[in-house]
């Protein structure tokens, strides 16, 4: 069994930081919360310092750039994922381009903090549909950009296998799997492209080089 991720919380609202700590605590089982501090500082100076992820609040009050704090968690191999109450197309691409993994709206359902985190623990990248289709432009009728997970999950999953089949190729939770092709779908219907049944995704996913049509297990 592979270890936990260890993840750091830095979010100067306190009632924030702990619903936050009990909620991925009692939800995740593959992700340890190790450190959940409201300062910069403070994270720096955790016994448990570094982390693999660091969950950062952008809008913390302290005046240090984002992209300073992204290139000193870099250099100690810890990943970032931001937070912020801000979704401008111009602050989400000054954060990416710094290095962050994920940025995450706090509207947003809070199950993607989990997806997030996971996925910047693997070196992937996570933005919410909406604002990847606002920082890359899509034109509507565009095919979304997904992510690795998210092709391998499209592409057995269009290429006829069920759910649980998925899950299972993919060493994740049947569960898991569901979120994956639900932000999938989310991912195209934001990009005008209807993908709701397994015959239309199937298509897509044939239509945008996800599946090649006589490989039912797709190309990655």
């Amino acid at each position: 069994m592979a270890a936990p991720i260890r993840v750091a919380l830095v979010d100067d609202h306190r009632m924030i930081l702990g619903a936050l700590t009990e909620w991925i605590r009692s939800t995740a089982d593959d992700i340890d919360v190790v450190a959940a501090v409201p300062t910069w500082p403070e994270l720096l100076t955790h016994p448990e310092f570094p982390v693999d992820v660091v969950l950062l609040d952008l809008d913390l009050k302290d005046n240090l750039p984002v992209a300073l704090k992204i290139s000193t968690l870099k250099t100690t191999g810890v990943r970032t994922v931001l937070m912020s109450t801000y979704s401008e197309p111009n602050v989400v691409r000054e954060a990416l381009g710094a290095g962050a993994l994920g940025y995450l709206v706090k509207s947003e359902p809070v199950d993607m903090i989990i997806e997030a985190i996971r996925a910047a623990a693997k070196g992937e990248s996570f933005i919410s549909a909406e604002l990847d289709l606002a920082i890359n432009a899509a034109d509507i009728g565009g095919a979304p950009k997904l992510s690795a997970q998210e092709r391998r999950v499209m592409a057995l999953y269009g290429g006829g296998e069920p759910v649980k089949a998925v899950a299972y190729q993919l060493g994740i939770s049947e569960e898991t799997a569901k979120s994956y092709l639900k932000r999938i779908r989310e991912k195209y219907r934001v990009a005008g492209i209807d993908v709701g049944t397994k015959v239309a995704l199937r298509k897509r996913a044939i239509q945008d080089g996800i599946l090649i049509q006589d490989n039912p297990t797709g190309s990655f």
